[in-house]
């Protein structure tokens, strides 16, 4: 399943989550996040129950998308315990998401 996270939201979805979280910050549009939206999709399907993993726009979402210092996208953090642990700019290979994930 693949969340949408917003400034509203994203205390309780991805800080307090009791799973490691990847977050997607991308634009409706950009290119390279369209090319990664179905990358994305396929490991939300894969990773389900064990990775949350979902899409925040940093048009909707500007407070989170400064304070995580986005300027590029897309960009992927990964957040364990409500710590940012990793993070990857621009547009990745399936196989290097995938890694990411592994190592959450």
């Amino acid at each position: 399943m693949e969340y949408k996270f917003t400034d509203a939201n994203f205390e309780t979805e991805v800080l307090q989550s009791d799973l490691p979280v990847l977050v997607d910050f991308y634009a409706d549009w950009c290119v390279p996040c369209k090319m990664m939206a179905p990358i994305v999709k396929e490991m939300a399907e894969k990773y389900d129950g064990r990775i949350k993993i979902g899409k925040l726009n940093i048009e909707e979402s500007p407070q989170m998308t400064e304070k995580y210092g986005v300027m590029s996208i897309p960009t992927f953090i990964c957040f364990r315990n409500g710590e940012k642990v990793s993070s990857s700019m621009g547009a990745v290979s399936k196989n290097e998401l995938d890694s990411m994930l592994q190592n959450i």
